[in-house]
């Protein structure tokens, strides 16, 4: 598992989009028990604060102490730093098992395998993200595109694929739940879409390899004070423990 965002938490934990309620509702009624929850690569909780008010106890790990270390203290919630791929808890432990924006930097086999270990019969494991944003500013959604697609080009880890592939072409070996779509829709100021784009991967690596930011040309978004509507696709996959 790869730790890329220890030096940049403060700023993932104020700059990534949230799930919409309508997800955690969705999910929410697939399961058959709530003692217990792990949301596995929590980062600074985004994912975990919402399914909280769901179970009596929610354990949330990261490889990043620096991540967790921007987390919510929440009160039935111990954020514990650990590999996803190694993780300590009992057999059979687990209602719900989430994985936020996360799993395509796990070692897939030695992941499901701690997953197959800790879900409880009938559990359920849900694999959540998010794909790249869309702009109703076409011009500036162009922009983007660009930056994207093709500044950045070549500076993307190769996990990347699997968000790009709407996480479709990850192994998931469970009994798949048919899940309805659902998107993130948000209102930003240039500044909000500035500091989102500043926690991607690719800027970092750019900067590092070219000496010079990505972002230069873009610098104008700063100036964008009315707020504008951006929509992500969210990625999703919901299997349940089979008996």
């Amino acid at each position: 598992m790869k730790d890329l965002f220890s030096a940049q938490s403060e700023l993932y934990q104020q700059a990534r989009p949230t799930y919409p309620q309508s997800l955690i509702d969705s999910l929410i009624k697939q399961l058959q028990g709530f003692d217990c929850a792990w949301d596995c690569g929590a980062g600074s909780g985004q994912l975990t604060r919402l399914i909280v008010p769901y179970f009596q106890q929610v354990i949330a790990t990261d490889l990043s102490q620096n991540q967790l270390d921007q987390a919510p203290a929440l009160s039935n919630v111990n954020y514990l730093q650990q590999a996803a791929e190694q993780c300590t808890f009992p057999d059979h432990h687990f209602d719900l098992i989430t994985v936020a924006q996360a799993i395509h930097w796990f070692d897939f086999e030695k992941f499901y395998a701690q997953v197959k270990r800790t879900l409880k019969p009938e559990g359920v494991i849900a694999v959540i993200g998010y794909g790249l944003l869309a702009l109703d500013d076409a011009l500036l959604n162009d922009r983007i595109q660009q930056l994207y697609h093709q500044t950045l080009n070549g500076f993307w880890d190769a996990e990347r694929r699997y968000i790009d592939g709407h996480y479709q072409t990850i192994p998931f070996p469970f009994e798949e739940i048919p899940m309805s779509q659902f998107q993130i829709e948000l209102r930003w100021t240039g500044q909000q879409l500035w500091d989102y784009l500043n926690t991607w991967s690719a800027i970092k690596h750019y900067q590092d390899q070219m000496r010079v930011s990505a972002l230069a040309d873009l610098q104008d978004i700063l100036l964008i004070q009315q707020p504008m509507q951006v929509t992500f696709p969210v990625l999703l996959r919901v299997g349940r423990q089979s008996i």
